[in-house]
């Protein structure tokens, strides 16, 4: 719509429809060209009030033509036609400055033209006949403002928008004609830059439906308009109602966001909780998921739909409503979902069920569990749109998802099919990353149940050491891996504390740590010092990676082997790769024991060697895994300091000193697994241990009896010594006969009586049974139905036979 300043007052051309009209209102002069426009001729109109000729209202096209001088007016054509002309008024000046009446104009530019004529003689439409009918038949909004924001036209789309005819909003100023102004700024203030400017601008503005849910988006388009001579008329504007495109935006943004945001851990419950908190409130008022009790216990549920009454278990939930949550059901809380409710009948066809209030089934469900729908319908009684998705994955039914909304005067929008394409678009990526987490578990707990068993369950009190120790598998998605320690009893009331970690994570490494820690019992029990315990560890490993390698790989590991003897107060410790173990001293000193770092298990071809240290009595010795003091963003080095001083921390006990450590060291999700073994050192008093050197003289067999018996006097033990005469008398002439000097017995009195032969021979020997006719033979067969134990270790100079019996009840 255009608007003429009156200022301007150009004259009318040939061919305009001109029209004189005096100061009262009457026409006194009339064109040809107005005559061709609207049908009547000059005696038709001259004298008649020009009002009669107006269709509309009169008073508005005529107010508008005196304050702005031009205006778009409907006129009735003769013929009974509505013609939209813009008219320009221009004042006829009399003598004394009187106005004696007006010249009205109808131009080309904004009127309808004479029909043009083909060469046949057929009428057809001129030029701006054909623009008009273009603008007033456009599929999409179209408007025209002046200057100052007023409507001057609307089409028939802008009409339909806005609810009202063209003339509700002729010659209004815009912000008059919506209901919050607030809301609208934005597009006024498009309108005035265009009119400031004379530039073209896009503009975009949403706005919600009738129904107040749904969004309406819009997309506009403002431009100046202009005469020929280039003066600014006003603003023209086409709208498109961009909201199916805004929608499809906002749902793949959503299915955008569900993709970092569900599944962000393996964990089942978590990820029904991240489906439902996505959901609400953008798709729905509340959600829940519920799963089939096998999901949860890591199981793999039956294929194909689950038909009849199921029952389910509610994971997660959430609601934009403040307690719907909690009056529907408790979270973890099982239920029987009957055939006719909609998640039952979900998970029977395996497809999407869309319903509402007044559907039987779900008005029946309802009523049947009055704890689920008492404070969804608290309140006024509203009408609720429900949709029940089946999580299935893989081909595997896993629980349903249910959405709802409800439904109020100011929301009155149910779930549509769009809705329910993208509830299922949510609910399979969701049910995915649940199956994942199904699957991880299952495999988690089939490793960690594994790995647990594999570990020592009860471990014996030792003579030599007091201990505690802890075990963490790992947090992160890695699973469990091959850490391992023991407390390993040895002869002469010796102790192997053992700390191991296999490379990798999963079943494998547990069953691999199984194998290595198995390998650590037998080896100890044949008493072999820590380097060559280690040696014989890494051939074993040489041979399990041979054997499975075209099945998982290499296998790689780390060992610690160390030897306590609380006799002779020393430890003895070879290192595979292992970080070294860490000593708290009882003055309250903490160092790290420098050990001679050997090859990894498994790499062959490279010695091990043993280191011994000094330990006194009541000295904490820690052996520990890498997973403690190492990670990706800690230093090996800075690790182990931090160990040093939280062992150093003031404790009660060996319990508290782990939790300490722990604490102190690790994350709240460590990304690998730890093994911490403390344990402290225990000393034998010198009048608990005998000892005597000997020669090599079969005469002195007597001697060694005699000094045995009044050292078993001494301790109160004269109920053992028959026992120990004989056992004495067959291991030291065994070694005068086979071994030779030096020649060394020892006593040792704890919790069993210990008597143990040295000699100088490596040989160790082997017990066997003595035929009818032989003479001798039946020496170590005696010794074995005499006492618990026996059993025999190579020593630096030879070897030593030792023989354990239980002490005398007192």
């Amino acid at each position: 719509m255009v608007t003429l300043p009156l200022d301007r007052g150009p004259a009318a051309t040939a061919g305009d429809a001109m029209a004189v009209v005096d100061a009262s209102g009457d026409v006194t002069g009339w064109s040809e060209g107005a005559q061709l426009l609207t049908g009547y001729t000059a005696e038709d109109v001259t004298g008649r009030p020009a009002s009669e000729l107006v269709a509309g209202e009169p008073a508005a096209a005529w107010r508008a033509l005196l304050t702005h001088g031009d205006a778009v007016v409907a006129v009735r054509h003769k013929d009974g036609r509505r013609l939209e002309l813009a008219l320009r008024m221009c004042p006829l000046r009399g003598g004394k400055g009187r106005r004696p009446g007006f010249v009205v104009t109808a131009t080309p530019e904004a009127g309808e033209r004479i029909p043009a004529e083909r060469t046949s003689g057929e009428r057809i439409p001129g030029e701006r006949t054909l623009g008009e009918l273009a603008f007033k038949q456009a599929s999409m909004s179209m408007s025209i403002f002046d200057t100052g924001q007023r409507y001057l036209r609307m089409n028939d789309f802008a009409c339909q928008v806005m609810g009202q005819p063209e003339e509700a909003f002729q010659y209004r100023y815009f912000p008059d004609t919506v209901e919050n102004a607030e809301h609208s700024r934005g597009f006024l203030r498009h309108l005035e830059i265009v009119a400031e400017t004379g530039q073209p601008v896009h503009y975009e503005s949403w706005t919600r439906s009738p129904s107040g849910r749904r969004m309406h988006a819009w997309s506009f388009e403002m431009w100046p308009v202009r005469d020929r001579a280039g003066e600014l008329l006003g603003t023209a504007l086409a709208g498109f109602d961009s909201s199916e495109q805004y929608w499809a935006r906002q749902r793949l943004a959503l299915l955008n966001e569900a993709a970092g945001s569900i599944g962000t851990k393996l964990d089942v419950i978590q990820t029904a909780r991240e489906l439902a908190e996505l959901a609400v409130p953008r798709l729905a008022d509340f959600a829940s998921v519920d799963l089939l009790d096998s999901v949860l216990q890591g199981e793999e549920p039956a294929t194909g739909p689950v038909e009849g009454g199921v029952e389910l278990r509610r994971v997660a939930h959430h609601s934009d409503t403040p307690g719907v949550p909690e009056a529907a059901i408790d979270l973890g809380a099982a239920d029987i979902y009957p055939a006719f409710s909609p998640p039952a009948r979900a998970l029977a066809t395996g497809e999407p069920v869309l319903t509402r209030s007044g559907d039987s089934g779900l008005d029946t469900w309802f009523a049947e569990h009055g704890a689920r729908s008492a404070k969804l319908r608290e309140g006024e009684d509203h009408e609720l749109s429900l949709m029940a998705v089946p999580l299935v994955a893989r081909g595997t039914t896993l629980g349903v998802a249910v959405f709802v909304r409800i439904l109020t005067p100011e929301h009155p929008d149910a779930f549509d099919l769009d809705d329910v394409s993208l509830a299922e678009e949510l609910s399979s990526r969701a049910a995915v990353c649940v199956d994942n987490a199904r699957r991880y578990t299952r495999e988690r707990t089939t490793a960690l149940a594994l790995q647990r068993s594999l570990l020592p369950q009860v471990m014996a009190v030792q003579a030599a050491v007091e201990f505690a120790s802890r075990y963490l598998p790992a947090l992160s998605q890695a699973g469990v891996g091959g850490d391992w320690f023991d407390v390993i009893p040895l002869s002469g009331t010796r102790v192997a504390l053992v700390v191991g970690d296999v490379v990798g994570h999963g079943l494998h490494a547990s069953v691999t740590m199984g194998r290595l820690r198995t390998a650590v019992w037998t080896l100890a029990d044949v008493d072999l010092p820590p380097d060559e315990l280690l040696t014989h560890l890494d051939d074993l490993v040489g041979h399990l990676a041979a054997d499975e390698s075209a099945m998982i790989g290499e296998i790689g590991a780390t060992c610690l082997y160390a030897v306590y003897d609380p006799v002779a107060r020393r430890c003895t410790v070879a290192s595979a790769g292992h970080p070294p173990p860490v000593v708290l001293l009882p003055d309250g000193t903490v160092k790290v024991v420098e050990v001679a770092a050997g090859p990894m298990l498994g790499v062959g071809g490279l010695p091990f060697e043993a280191t011994e240290l000094d330990v006194p009595e009541g000295a904490v010795l820690a052996l520990y895994t890498d997973g403690l003091v190492e990670a990706r963003d800690v230093d090996l080095d800075v690790g182990t300091a931090a160990l040093c001083t939280a062992l150093a921390a003031p404790a009660r006990n060996l319990e508290d000193a782990c939790d300490n450590v722990l604490k102190a060291l690790l994350p709240q999700r460590p990304a690998d697994d730890v093994a911490l073994l403390l344990a402290r050192t225990r000393a034998l008093d010198a009048d608990q241990v005998a000892v005597w050197d000997l020669e090599s003289d079969p005469a002195l067999v007597a001697t060694a009896r005699q000094y045995a018996t009044e050292q078993l006097t001494r301790w109160g033990l004269d109920e053992a010594a028959f026992v120990t005469e004989l056992v004495v008398s067959e291991l030291v002439t065994n070694a005068i006969r086979y071994g030779g000097s030096p020649i060394q017995l020892r006593l040792i009195r704890d919790r069993a009586l210990i008597c143990e032969v040295s000699d100088a021979s490596s040989t160790s020997p082997h017990l066997r049974r003595a035929r009818t006719f032989d003479e001798g033979g039946r020496g170590l067969l005696l010794v074995a139905q005499l006492t618990d134990r026996w059993g025999t270790r190579p020593s630096g100079t030879g070897k030593t036979i030792w023989a354990e019996q239980a002490l005398p009840v007192q």
